[in-house]
Parts: C-alpha cells; sequence; structure tokens
C-alpha cells in the first residue's frame, strides 16, 4: 500500500491541542514527500538532517527541543495512529514530577486486538514486555510504544552518544532511564491499526526483538559494576 506520509502528517497536526505546547516543530530525516511544502502551509518549524533512521531523527528533534527551551517533549508519530487526544493527561502526568511518560495500549489486555492490532504483534508485544518489566523492575504494561513524552532532565542525563540511530533505540532509553533512576510511568492509549499506519515491518521487528534481548544483557552487567558504554548517565 502507498500513500503520502505529508498528508498524514497534516492531518495529525490539525488534531493537536495546541493551548498546552509553546512550540511544535517537525524533524525530518531527508524524506522525499513534499513534507517541507505542508509545513509551510501550516507555518510549522521545519528541521531537516540526513537520513539515520527511527532513532537518530529522535535524538536529532529531542536535542533540537532542548535548544528550544523545552521543559518537555511530545513524541507524537506523523501517520497519526496515536491519537493526539493523549497528549493533554500525558502532559499533566508528567508535571507531577515524573521524567518519561510511555503510553500503553496494554492497560487493557483486550483492546489492541479490538483495534485491529495483529495477532503477532499483539503477542511479541506481550512476551517482550514481560521479560522487560522483569529484569528493569518497572511496572509498565507495555514498553514498546510510539507514544511518548520526555523531560528535560530526561534528555540531559541520558547520553545518546552510544545508543542506536534505528528502531532500537526506542527501547535503548527505556532501559537507560532505568539504569540512571529516573521516575517512569504510563498512560492508557489506543491505537488505530484500521487506517494506513507506519509500523515497523514483520522482517525489521523480529530483528529488533532479539536485539531488545540483549540490551537487557547489558543492563544487567551494567547493575553488576561493568562498564558497559551504552549505560552512562551524566551527571
Amino acid at each position: 500500500m502507498t500513500y503520502n506520509c505529508a498528508n498524514l502528517v497534516e492531518e495529525t497536526y490539525k488534531r493537536l491541542p495546541k493551548n498546552i505546547f509553546d512550540k511544535i516543530i517537525i524533524v525530518d530525516d531527508g524524506s522525499k514527500d513534499n513534507i517541507r511544502e505542508i509545513t509551510e502551509k501550516l507555518k510549522i518549524p521545519f528541521f531537516t538532517h540526513q537520513h539515520l533512521g527511527y532513532g537518530g531523527n529522535l535524538k536529532y528533534g529531542l536535542q533540537k527541543s532542548i535548544e528550544m527551551g523545552g521543559d518537555y517533549m511530545v513524541e507524537i508519530h506523523g501517520d497519526g495512529q496515536f491519537g493526539p487526544e493523549y497528549i493533554t493527561p500525558g502532559v499533566e502526568k508528567i508535571k507531577q514530577g515524573y521524567d518519561f511518560i510511555m503510553g500503553s495500549r496494554f492497560t487493557d489486555i483486550r483492546q489492541p486486538l479490538k483495534d485491529k492490532m495483529s495477532l503477532a504483534r499483539y503477542l511479541a508485544n506481550i512476551c517482550l514486555s514481560f521479560f522487560d518489566r522483569l529484569i528493569l523492575g518497572v511496572p509498565l504494561t507495555e514498553f514498546h510504544t510510539g507514544f511518548r513524552i520526555y523531560s528535560r532532565k530526561l534528555v540531559t542525563t541520558l547520553n545518546f552518544r552510544n545508543t542506536s540511530d534505528d528502531y532500537l533505540f526506542s527501547f535503548e532509553i527505556i532501559a537507560q532511564a532505568r539504569f540512571c533512576n529516573l521516575k517512569i510511568s504510563e498512560i492508557p492509549v489506543r491505537a488505530d491499526y484500521s487506517k494506513v499506519h507506519t509500523s515497523i515491518s514483520i522482517r525489521k521487528a523480529i530483528v529488533y526483538s532479539f536485539q531488545t534481548f540483549y540490551v537487557l544483557f547489558k543492563y544487567v552487567l551494567a547493575r553488576l559494576g561493568f562498564k558497559i558504554k551504552l549505560f552512562r548517565c551524566i551527571l
């Protein structure tokens, strides 16, 4: 299936609760669609850089937000899969003193299937999150979600230098936050799988799954006192 990502971005932007943001920006890593035209039309600050991957683009966006004075940063994928209506309760939660808010689709274990998540993704998420919860000791119902809110403290405390530029970064940052004793919590969200979306492919998801176990292995070593580059907090 083909789609125009820029049009999805415009639809997502129109649904954002703009009153709670000081600034909304678009960060693009060299896409070939007409995203620049859309940002000019909507008068949204637009930043682009070389293509690195999901993690590289997110790290660039987080650092750019810090440079612009952001106290907290909300990550919203441009495909509109995660509804912007969850931003307000998420921001209210992070203002309670949390450093990292995750949007969980699994607070109601049956809801993802009702929202048309594939059975393979559903079972894989439950399995991976079980081991993540066990080893990291964080009582989250989901660890592999695209809805997140980051605090300034989190971005300035974690060391992104040795993290992945691909999808694995989304899990590495959780493990890093836990290692640096930052406060992590979650809010319930829902994702719409009935419409066009940009979820990671099955092939990449399988590779990602094995990579997360390696991150957990390194986390355990770091907790035992071994010097692991991934787990170095900025004091």
